[in-house]
């Protein structure tokens, strides 16, 4: 079970990497293919909303067959196969192509380790071993910033995707070969239930407005915005924005770390979920009131909101406790739905929205003005609505 995990953990850095490595290649994908920012806004939309749609598949599959086969397979398919086609890619259309394939690849890799954890470990270990995951899997997202922006520059963006393709490939294998399925008790055999049921259970009503909002701004602006940002804005070369999209990435790895024994610590998770999204709205709001007063003070802003949109874990802890057990798979994967496909949804809306800015901006600053606005808003408002959820710590 030990090398199993282990496995699933290197296939979620691969899923934390390839949602947000385009921000470090944007410049280079604008150059040699002539991919603007909305088109690349777009297909980073893509990544998360293939890997949306997927999820009640994969729940689906989690429950029926296992989370070794669910996510082997797809992670080789749609993982493997996307960066494949990433690194051939000719135009702005590949781009997103290959990006809805990594997205779906993706799909199963965190849940097929949260299936584990919820059948396999007591309830009030979930969120540290949730958390856990997403902190060690954040490697990939720092892997995504400096290193990508190294590892581009030395070999060229193409062979870089190359490589990950069989490095995508060979953990995909792994899986399939050390993963070993939780086993099920036999009075499950006959329990019925549907994700239909999940979603009328008046328990969850307030939770995935909650999930929906929270990882939205961090992922938008970490995968996608910090680097056309950095460089608009401030002039800022690869390195530069290479050490903040690091310093962001850190931090969100903290955050995970950091939330996960909070709900046992403070005995509450709601609370725990609340003020630290109303943190990270607070820097939000903190970048559009001055968007372009000093680099270090924006990065350090994106790099608070990295560490205080970090609470996934508790709030799929907090909705997990009202799950009946033969649904686990159905059920953190509809949770997951919410998270990622509101990442997915307001990041396409994103480069909408940015685009409207520039179309009448008098300066460089004020389209991300307009960015971190809507994403702020949209944050302080999906926290307002969790204030009218259940609290629960079993």
């Amino acid at each position: 079970m030990k090398a199993g995990i282990a496995m699933l953990v290197l296939a979620y850095m691969l899923s934390q990497f390839y949602r947000a490595f385009l921000a470090v290649l944007a410049p280079a994908l604008e150059a040699d293919l002539g991919a603007l920012p909305d088109q690349l806004s777009f297909a980073s939309g893509l990544w998360f909303l293939a890997f949306a749609l997927m999820q009640i598949p994969v729940g689906w599959a989690l429950d029926r067959f296992g989370p070794r086969r669910t996510a082997a397979l797809l992670l080789a398919l749609g993982g493997g196969g996307g960066a494949g086609l990433f690194a051939l890619a000719g135009s702005a259309m590949h781009i997103q192509i290959a990006m809805a394939l990594m997205g779906i690849g993706c799909a199963p890799v965190l849940m097929a380790s949260y299936y584990i954890f919820a059948r396999t470990f007591p309830p009030r270990a979930f969120a540290t071993l949730a958390g856990a995951i997403i902190g060690l899997g954040s490697l990939g997202n720092i892997a995504s910033s400096l290193p990508m922006a190294w590892a581009s520059e030395a070999f060229g963006w193409r062979a870089s995707l190359f490589a990950l393709a069989a490095i995508t490939l060979a953990v995909a294998l792994a899986i399939f070969l050390l993963v070993r399925d939780p086993e099920r008790p036999a009075h499950e055999a006959g329990a019925k239930g549907s994700v239909l049921g999940l979603l009328a259970m008046p328990a969850l009503w307030f939770i995935f407005p909650m999930m929906f909002v929270n990882y939205a701004a961090a992922a938008g602006i970490r995968g996608l915005w910090i680097g056309p940002y950095l460089d608009d804005v401030f002039a800022a070369d690869a390195s530069t924005i290479g050490l903040s999209t690091l310093a962001m990435g850190l931090a969100m790895a903290a955050g995970n770390f950091a939330y996960g024994p909070l709900d046992r610590l403070f005995r509450t998770r709601k609370w725990v979920v609340f003020f630290g999204n109303l943190s990270g709205a607070a820097c939000l709001f903190a970048l559009w009131f001055n968007p372009a007063g000093s680099l270090w003070f924006s990065v350090a802003m994106l790099a608070l909101l990295g560490l205080f949109a970090s609470s996934f874990p508790v709030i799929m802890a907090h909705g997990c406790s009202f799950i009946p057990a033969h649904l686990t798979g159905r059920g953190v994967t509809l949770l997951n739905l919410f998270g990622i496909g509101g990442a997915g949804i307001l990041q396409a809306l994103s480069g909408r929205v940015h685009g409207a800015a520039a179309a009448h901006a008098a300066n460089p600053a004020e389209p991300y003005q307009a960015l971190f606005l809507f994403f702020g808003a949209i944050l302080l408002a999906g926290t307002l609505l969790y204030l009218f959820s259940r609290d629960n710590t079993a």
